[in-house]
């Protein structure tokens, strides 16, 4: 029995995807319906990291209140769904495994929505009550998804879990529908979070994606070797020392936070935890070493562009960050599904 084993990634690679990183950051906050020149760009941002603001009111007002919340929480959040997709899609050995396509995130919608309507928050901080709800609903439907599937199928195969998934959405759907219908008056509010979109994101909000992101990260990251074990098999897995359960409960547990989190800020953005997880594996491999690190790093690039193609393609008007996802990881999800069916029958 052979596990993936390997270094990660040298220290070059680490400073290329920085770089490309911070190049998309700066991307996004020059571009949008107004151009800012790169020079006023940094030029704002230096002088209020100084503590000393300079530049015309109305970059700085487009800048440090819009624009960075927003690309903050933009990049937070795909690196979140990104990590969360290749920490779920190791952990069931299934390429087409994550948030969107198993219902958990339609369940983490529901238990955000839930909140809205019932007006749940604690004091001070509103916010948390939401993402709380999130989560807690998010950890829910991915235990009631996986029960159904092992009750149908013993091997969790793809399409069980699929099928399963795109049901149990369907139904959740089904109940938002209700308490939209019972709750008219925060029809606006509940409609941000089934759409998509991280327009009017606060720092606050990036706050508390950086914290979920660092946490779940943090254990990940050391469960990069128990999941390559994954890959031939729990029970090949367990017998080379890997405790089984209790990477599958932390596993779960830290992709539901990450999960609850972004849809608590965000709503649902479908498909980057499918589609950046996927891409990343043709690059660097399967060997989780690269492919955490190299999903967070990815999936932050992927949702920054994205985001700044729902602002641009039809400005002034602008589209929901979800409905550019869902285009590309629709077009992404039938190239995998195709591709899984040639391997089967090979």
């Amino acid at each position: 029995m052979a596990t993936l084993h390997g270094e990660g990634f040298r220290p070059v690679t680490y400073l290329f995807m920085t770089g490309l990183l911070l190049f998309t950051l700066i991307l996004c906050l020059c571009v949008g319906s107004v151009m800012i020149p790169l020079a006023d760009t940094f030029d704002v941002l230096w002088s209020a990291l100084k503590g000393n603001p300079s530049g015309t009111q109305a970059h700085q007002s487009i800048l440090l209140h819009v624009r960075m919340p927003r690309v903050l929480c933009v990049g937070l959040s795909g690196a979140a769904l990104s990590l969360g997709g290749a920490a779920m899609q190791g952990l069931l050995r299934n390429p087409l495994a994550e948030g969107s396509t198993l219902g958990v995130s339609s369940g983490a919608s529901l238990g955000a929505v839930l909140a809205i309507a019932l007006g749940l928050s604690i004091p001070g901080i509103p916010l948390v009550g939401t993402a709380a709800m999130a989560v807690l609903f998010a950890f829910m439907s991915l235990m009631l998804i996986l029960s159904l599937s092992l009750v149908l199928d013993k091997s969790l195969s793809t399409n069980t879990l699929i099928l399963v998934g795109v049901v149990f959405s369907m139904f959740v759907s089904s109940i938002i529908n209700i308490v939209i219908a019972l709750f008219s008056k925060k029809l606006h509010s509940i409609t941000f979070w089934t759409m998509g979109s991280l327009a009017g994101s606060s720092y606050a909000d990036a706050a508390m994606l950086a914290v979920a992101l660092l946490l779940s990260g943090l254990v990940l990251f050391p469960l990069a070797e128990e999941l390559n074990a994954f890959a031939v098999g729990e029970q090949n897995a367990q017998h080379v020392g890997v405790s089984v359960k209790r990477v599958k409960l932390i596993t779960m547990i830290s992709v539901c936070v990450l999960v609850g989190v972004c849809v608590a800020v965000g709503g649902t953005i479908g498909f980057v935890g499918l589609v950046v997880p996927h891409i990343v594996r043709l690059i660097f491999g399967p060997n989780h070493k690269r492919l955490l690190p190299g999903a967070a790093f990815l999936g932050a690039v992927f949702l920054l562009l994205s985001d700044l193609a729902a602002r641009t393609l039809f400005r002034p008007a602008e589209l929901p960050i979800g409905v550019v996802t869902s285009l590309v990881g629709a077009v992404v999800f039938v190239s995998i599904l195709f591709r899984s069916r040639k391997a089967a029958q090979s």
